[in-house]
């Protein structure tokens, strides 16, 4: 080793090879864009990694939040191509609201398990299988090792795996904050719905917090959840606000 090269120069130098070499996968992956400027740009190649792990939880505890987080997963897989499986322990998913998010059950194979070890292990066949759309699980707890495997497999078939943490009770929130090998991960929250100029209950509204992105930055939106084709879009009044910080910014 050359002692006239610092440590921290030669850790750069690794750290921007490295974010090279995920960025080429990335591009012969390719990725899938929310079409929502605003939240692309933060996302490494403009969107979503194909062949990658990313995962997702409600804001809280209870079943509204958990609910919002699958079908904001269900809105990504709804713009993926092919069939979708979705492997889970309870049968408790509401098909109508699933097919407006623009995930049609005709696309979906649901795989039933009894235990959560079982569901881990399906979304890997199903990763591994290829020629899927998306492979979505439902699980509390995901171990750094199942998550490298999940992440491995997606890899290899190009195949994107989605995983949507659900809590039972308050204490299994807590996992959430745990390192795990997902590239993208997501918090959504339900907050009031879109005001209407009438008597009657607008499009729903989610705060949505991109927790942690490789070679990205964390960040918080206030978005419409997701239309008949499984898009979401800003929401104006926050979309004014971050344009406002932005010329704040500029000026100074």
């Amino acid at each position: 080793m050359n002692p006239a090269v610092a440590p921290n120069a030669i850790l750069d130098c690794l750290r921007g090879q490295i974010a090279h070499l995920e960025s080429a996968s990335q591009l012969k992956r390719g990725v899938l864009p929310f079409g929502v400027a605003q939240i692309d740009e933060r996302l490494p190649g403009g969107g979503l990694a194909h062949g990658a792990l990313h995962e997702c939880a409600g804001g809280g505890a209870g079943t509204v939040d958990g609910a919002a987080a699958a079908l904001f997963v269900a809105g990504i897989a709804a713009r993926t191509k092919g069939k979708i499986v979705w492997c889970l322990t309870r049968p408790d998913l509401f098909f109508p609201a699933l097919a407006q998010a623009g995930l049609h059950p005709n696309r979906v194979v649901f795989v039933e398990s009894d235990k959560e070890e079982d569901v881990l292990a399906n979304m890997e066949e199903g990763l591994s299988y290829g020629g899927l759309g998306a492979v979505v699980g439902e699980i509390v707890r995901l171990p750094m090792a199942a998550s490298r495997r999940l992440q491995l497999a997606s890899e290899k078939t190009g195949t994107m795996a989605l995983a949507v943490r659900r809590w039972r009770r308050q204490t299994e929130a807590n996992d959430f904050g745990q390192p795990t090998a997902s590239t993208t991960r997501w918090r959504v929250s339900v907050i009031p719905s879109e005001e209407l100029p009438v008597p009657g209950v607008g499009r729903a509204r989610w705060f949505l917090e991109l927790m942690r992105v490789k070679a990205g930055e964390c960040a918080e939106f206030e978005v419409g959840a997701c239309d008949g084709k499984g898009r979401i879009d800003i929401f104006s009044r926050f979309a004014d606000r971050q344009d406002q910080t932005g010329r704040s910014r500029n000026s100074r």
